[in-house]
């Protein structure tokens, strides 16, 4: 089996990984609604359907 040539230090094994890490979402708050969303996708609000606060799919309402 291989060997490396010399141990890597724990100091700079962390540095290469410093780079390594998530990103925290985009999220706004739409101005229609109020609801925070993500940016670029639709979001749900009392069954309608909305983007870029306008209404894609309005919510259909039962008539019992």
């Amino acid at each position: 089996m291989a060997h490396p040539k010399s141990r890597i230090s724990k100091q700079r094994k962390r540095k290469r990984r410093t780079h390594k890490k998530l990103t925290s979402p985009g999220v706004t708050i739409c101005k229609t609604t109020g609801e925070p969303h993500l940016y670029h996708r639709a979001y749900e609000v009392d069954g309608s359907l909305y983007y870029k606060g306008k209404v894609l799919v309005q919510a259909v309402e039962d008539e019992d």
